[in-house]
């Protein structure tokens, strides 16, 4: 039976000299494959509509745990803000590697709300360094690595917070040696990691402490997430020129 999905390709791969597989996060199913095809050919009148970071309804004779077959494609939004601007897609080509390294450890429906909720941010000129760190910060859970930040990671206390360590908060009692943290920072790390993506209309935070949170989430990534990324390696390289 034909079923219409909402979704967004993450990522293609060639399959014979004319098709397609699309790697897609969809509301309805997570992280699904689908076999687009003839999509290749010039005459396809698809082929426009199947590229990488397309946002759109599919239109997919759907398989569980099989590849699905595509059927049409209707565009949702063409993203084009995004699409015209290197720093901005080089956030979204980061986002949707780091997205689908999420959903092969956690399929979670909510993973695509995060994920459709910030790349419409992006698109809407919402600075994009902040977005991916919200986004960042709340993919930690799936990935089993997320931060305790409403009480300290070791007594469970609600006073007294000095740091942040290893999973979590470390409040003055269980403080042991570690590095101290701006209080600024963790006040910060709370907020993205309570604030609703879809509601947010601006974004003023002070630059240094975008810049100290972006320091704390790659290197907290290094550490626990085992995630490396080449996007990830080049979004740095086009930040910087």
């Amino acid at each position: 039976m034909l079923t219409k999905v909402e979704g967004f390709i993450l990522s293609t791969v060639d399959y014979g000299e004319s098709s397609l597989v699309l790697n897609l996060l969809t509301k309805e199913y997570g992280t699904i494959g689908i076999m687009a095809k003839g999509v290749k050919s010039m005459k396809n009148k698809m082929r426009p509509l199947v590229q990488k970071y397309t946002y759109g309804f599919f239109y997919i004779y759907y398989k569980e745990d099989k590849l699905s077959i595509l059927k049409d494609v209707d565009i949702i939004n063409p993203l084009k803000n995004i699409h015209n601007d290197l720093l901005k897609i080089s956030y979204l080509a980061y986002i949707s590697d780091l997205t689908k390294q999420v959903t092969k450890e956690n399929n979670d429906r909510e993973i695509y709300s995060l994920f459709i909720s910030t790349i419409l941010k992006i698109e809407n000129d919402l600075n994009p360094l902040i977005l991916t760190n919200i986004l960042e910060v709340k993919y930690l859970k799936y990935l089993g690595v997320g931060l305790s930040l409403d009480c300290c990671s070791k007594c469970g206390g609600t006073n007294n917070i000095v740091t942040i360590n290893g999973g979590g908060l470390i409040c003055q009692k269980c403080y042991n040696n570690e590095a101290i943290i701006n209080k600024n920072i963790i006040k910060l790390l709370r907020m993205y990691n309570h604030v609703e993506i879809k509601s947010i209309t601006k974004l003023n935070i002070d630059n240094q402490l975008v810049d100290q949170i972006n320091l704390f989430l790659n290197d907290y990534y290094n550490r626990y997430t085992g995630i490396y990324l080449k996007s990830k390696n080049f979004l740095e390289k086009i930040k910087n020129i």
